[in-house]
């Protein structure tokens, strides 16, 4: 057998931790283990009617087993530029979206196209668990910046201001955020905004959860506080989240022009276009009705508020009110370092988690895989049955530690 050299790029690349926590979740289960699983950050309602009857008629015709445009259609464009158009507050052309296989598969695009080696990316903390390894992979270099519980996790705009550099390109900003759910006031935007013109910097605005808000908070698009900030924005988007599209794999991205062709030359050397049959779907979720959003959005608000109730009721365990996305983000440090009944130490989050899923059959992700170690992140896109037995299986288990 020949010696296979590995790409030195892929050397300080992690495998992604959510999945790979979801992964040994749905090992277990397959072989016959009773397990409780707040892994994956995926709705467990199934997509909506009238977007899988869009889809089953598209079967009907001829066009839907062809390639498509790199980008993505024109209907799906058009459909797609209307709609960020009118969230945003901006103007959007179709030639300015690029339609990509997930949400994930446009960051990975954008960061290509807009990174030299040695280009800085401003990364708050916690982060989703894949920024960092993207613009690393793009050659760039993540610039993490440490947020705090008690400031709900905002990044502050001294705080971004002392982290830039000569090299800063760009900064990640996620709101509503994976993994703590916190959301951004439009005067923490505003201010922000400000030293992103003061620094001449791009903003990559993550808005896969903005549907998902909840209580008396309220989406702020940085994009809609002015036209000079509508400029610096790169808006990516997509239906997994709101519509319960995880698996049809559909996502956007809306920014200049330049930048948008770059991105398609990237995609059409890599993937060509997304999938046809799920564009279709797609232009179903944006165009067809909404009450399906609403209807979702209710439930998980439910859910959001019996999980932090349960999750705040275990001892020496603190949580944050997640005002977005769905999930929890507690603080279970008190109970790292300590001792389990079979005799080991846990050391960091990654073993009590570990722990978790093999002797208390609930599995959570530790929270350094997103810059926040003693933290984990619990998804509360499940059923509140399983909420209500996980966090009390999480609760047994915790209480054993010595």
């Amino acid at each position: 057998m020949p010696q296979i050299k590995i790409s030195s790029r892929l050397d300080p690349i992690k495998p992604s931790i959510t999945l790979a926590v979801t992964a040994k979740a749905a090992k277990l289960k397959a072989d016959g283990v009773d397990i409780i699983s707040f892994g994956a950050g995926e709705p467990d309602f199934d997509t909506p009617e009238h977007i899988k009857a869009a889809a089953r008629a598209a079967l009907d015709g001829k066009t839907v087993g062809k390639y498509t445009e790199v980008g993505g259609t024109l209907q799906l464009r058009t459909a797609i530029a209307a709609e960020l158009a009118r969230v945003h507050h901006t103007t959007l052309t179709p030639d300015q979206v690029l339609v990509s296989s997930g949400a994930k598969h446009s960051l990975y695009n954008l960061f290509m196209a807009l990174l030299d080696p040695g280009d800085e990316v401003i990364i708050p903390a916690p982060y989703w668990v894949s920024y960092p390894d993207m613009v690393m992979l793009a050659g760039g270099k993540p610039i993490i910046v440490e947020t705090r519980a008690e400031d709900d996790f905002a990044v502050t705009p001294d705080q971004i201001r002392a982290a830039c550099s000569g090299k800063t390109r760009a900064i990640i900003l996620c709101s509503p955020s994976n993994p703590t759910g916190a959301v951004y006031t439009r005067a923490q935007i505003e201010a922000l905004g400000k030293i992103v013109v003061e620094k001449d910097l791009l903003v990559i605005s993550d808005d896969i959860y903005r549907q998902l808000v909840y209580g008396d908070a309220v989406y702020t698009s940085i994009a809609s506080i002015s036209p000079e900030l509508a400029a610096r924005t790169i808006l990516v988007d997509g239906v997994s989240k709101t519509y319960a599209m995880t698996g049809w794999r559909i996502g956007y991205t809306a920014g200049p022009l330049p930048l948008i062709k770059a991105m398609a030359k990237i995609q059409g050397q890599s993937t060509s276009n997304p999938t046809n049959i799920s564009q279709v779907a797609t232009l179903a979720a944006l165009t067809g009705p909404q009450d399906c959003v609403a209807t979702m959005r209710a439930a998980f608000d439910e859910r959001r508020q019996e999980m932090v109730k349960l999750l705040r009721a275990i001892p020496n365990v603190t949580c944050r009110e997640p005002k977005g996305a769905f999930y929890a983000f507690p603080d279970v440090s008190a109970y790292v370092g300590k001792k389990s009944q079979e005799g080991s130490i846990l050391d960091d989050d990654v073993q009590l988690c570990d722990w978790l899923c093999e002797v208390g059959k609930v599995a959570v992700v530790p929270g350094s895989g997103f810059g926040a170690p003693g933290h984990v992140r619990l998804s509360y896109a499940t059923s509140m049955a399983n909420i209500r037995e996980g966090v009390g299986r999480l609760a047994t288990a915790l209480a054993t530690l010595k």
